[in-house]
């Protein structure tokens, strides 16, 4: 166990996962392990703690109540509380299943996502050296396709600036709808993961699945990272405001549609926002149609769709 006093002097800690920490056990203080435990004990409990009372009520204290074992035997697997909150992100983020990178690898550089244009070769080679080939007015096909020198009523336009897979729509919105509910799940989660390096394997999984789905776009290399960040820092200030918004209706002991109309009836009673609520009345009612949820899952999808039509849109015009 090393407490904080003495790393005194010592470069601040970045990430647990970059300790060259036995990654079970093997505390550094005296004396003999408690037995039961081990961190993948350790962290689960971790995120149910938050789950059910917020990372503000968290504690170390806390935990080893749940564990039903004292602080100090907590301290033999994680150094700090800081430890166990990204141990606890990771598992969460370990939640989502990313596809397959096998399924779909990949794509080779073409023109639209190369920044110079594409020296290559070309793309569709005339017959090797050779006799001229024979014509015949024979019906048959012949073995050997025969080059006609007229030109190809469809050619071929070479390598197509368009993604590779036409998955990655589909593949982009499982992505962002899982990333969504795990925000919903675990409100606690978007506090940490805007707190931590977020490299634990879990995390770098998911990371690494949308990146291999954005380059599957047909998006210039230079322009992958802001379509990326477009779609899930989109989801996640979406899914951070719903899942605060889910643990109040909780709270307050209601169901969403319930707190919902409670809390508009008593902002239409406030002359200060009376305008504001008037203004806004058009498109309550376009919305009107359906729970809070249903109503949250369809502007969830349409926003997604726009930002699926950007990036085609960009891709159709080289950016």
């Amino acid at each position: 166990m090393v407490r904080a006093a003495e790393r005194a002097g010592r470069p601040p800690r970045t990430s647990v996962w970059l300790e060259d920490r036995a990654p079970r056990g093997g505390g550094r203080g005296g004396g003999g392990q408690p037995s039961g435990l081990d961190r993948d004990r350790i962290t689960a409990a971790t995120v149910r703690l938050l789950d059910a009372e917020g990372l503000t009520k968290f504690s170390m204290r806390r935990l080893a109540a749940e564990l039903n074992v004292t602080a100090m035997s907590v301290y033999w697997y994680v150094d700090t509380k800081d430890d166990l909150l990204e141990l606890a992100l990771d598992a969460a983020f370990g939640e989502i299943r990313p596809p397959d990178p096998e399924a779909h690898p990949d794509p080779e550089p073409h023109p639209g996502s190369d920044p110079e244009p594409h020296q290559g070769p070309d793309p569709k080679p005339g017959p090797e050296p050779g006799p001229e080939p024979r014509r015949s007015a024979d019906p048959d096909p012949d073995p050997d396709p025969d080059p006609d020198p007229d030109p190809d009523p469809d050619p071929d336009p070479g390598p197509d600036p368009a993604p590779a897979s036409s998955d990655w729509r589909e593949e982009l919105r499982t992505l962002a709808r899982a990333y969504r509910a795990l925000l919903v799940r675990h409100p606690w989660l978007s506090s940490l993961a805007g707190t931590f390096l977020n490299i634990g394997p879990h995390a770098v999984a998911f990371q690494l699945a949308v990146q291999r789905v954005v380059r599957r776009t047909g998006l210039r290399t230079a322009g992958q990272a802001g379509a990326l960040s477009a779609v899930f820092q989109f989801v996640y200030g979406f899914g951070t405001i719903e899942g605060h918004f889910v643990r109040r209706c909780a709270a307050a002991g209601m169901s969403q549609d319930d707190y919902h109309r409670r809390a508009m009836s008593a902002v239409t009673r406030e002359p200060g926002l009376r305008e504001a609520v008037r203004d806004s009345a058009d498109l309550r009612q376009a919305r009107a149609d359906g729970t809070v949820e249903e109503i949250r899952d369809r502007d969830f999808a349409f926003a997604l769709e726009l930002l699926i039509a950007g990036i085609e849109t960009m891709v159709r015009r080289g950016e």
